[in-house]
């Protein structure tokens, strides 16, 4: 495993975090740190504990053991939103957006800006608007209206709107849970390009992904997580495309189906040949 030198204290920082289900042991060891202006990929399989892990960053559940820091300091968030006045935000796959809302409500949604006092007291619709399309033009977003419903966006804009309103209402780190999971290569580049413009901003993303096709190229270091435990954590310039999917398949695993496959398809077939490339591939130093 590749030990990151920098000068700079990381944002958070997890140190050896495991957490446990009765007899269920979802996350063992894990420790890897978010730094501003980096992104951070977790990546695996599923059923390989990233779940567990971003809903440990993020407040939901209390890890059985390890420590959490924020700044340097051992902090234990106690829900979802002292995480988030901590400024750690997260976006659900979901998202959790009412469709039929227009995009300026889904981007207030909970934190509606007000006027006047008293019974007299009302949203300032037109404030809301305003803030809306500036802060998803500064994030490259040009929507035509923001009253349209966020349902009548793509994927990847309706991601990008999510991204959006955590930048503007302070995060300081970006919790990103399989935000291409569901989209085709358009959409995904889109969102891609929005999770490099979060970094660009000083912002730590940590961007959970079981696709080191779409992780590698916005990542900066790697947490590689395999059925709870860690396989490593890896700084770019440190590890190949190649390495990191060999890695996540699992090379002998590979290997073997490499071998199955030549059975029924014969030695020239392009996808054994393919398989026993990945399989051989150079793994990465540890």
């Amino acid at each position: 495993m590749t030990d990151v030198a920098t000068t700079t204290l990381p944002i958070i920082e997890v140190k050896n975090i495991g957490k446990r289900y009765g007899a269920i042991n979802a996350l063992s060891g894990i420790s890897t740190s978010v730094f501003a202006g980096q992104v951070t990929c977790v990546l695996g399989d599923n059923g390989a504990g990233k779940s567990t892990f971003i809903k440990i960053l993020a407040g939901s559940h209390s890890p059985s053991e390890g420590e959490l820091l924020l700044d340097g300091e051992p902090v234990h968030f106690t829900s979802p939103r002292a995480a988030l006045d901590a400024g750690i935000a997260t976006v659900y796959q979901d998202l959790a957006v009412v469709a039929l809302m227009p995009v300026w409500r889904n981007f207030f949604l909970g934190s509606e800006i007000t006027k006047g006092w008293g019974p007299l007291r009302r949203l300032d619709v037109a404030a809301m608007k305003s803030i809306t399309k500036v802060e998803l033009a500064n994030m490259g977003i040009d929507l035509r209206d923001v009253d349209q419903p966020i349902g009548t966006l793509s994927g990847g804009e309706r991601q990008c709107v999510a991204i959006a309103r955590a930048v503007y209402f302070g995060a300081r780190v970006l919790i990103l849970d399989e935000p291409t999971a569901a989209l085709g290569v358009k959409q995904s580049g889109v969102v891609l390009r929005y999770i490099a413009r979060s970094r660009d901003k000083g912002l730590g993303v940590v961007f959970i992904t079981h696709n080191p096709h779409h992780a590698f190229p916005v990542g900066d270091r790697f947490l590689l997580l395999n059925r709870g435990t860690s396989l490593g954590t890896f700084e770019k310039k440190d590890i190949t495309i190649g390495e990191l999917t060999s890695l996540m398949a699992g090379g002998a695993e590979l290997d073997s189906l490499a071998h199955e496959l030549e059975r029924e398809l014969g030695s020239n077939s392009p996808l054994v040949a393919e398989l026993q490339q990945e399989a051989t591939s150079d793994r990465p130093a540890r």
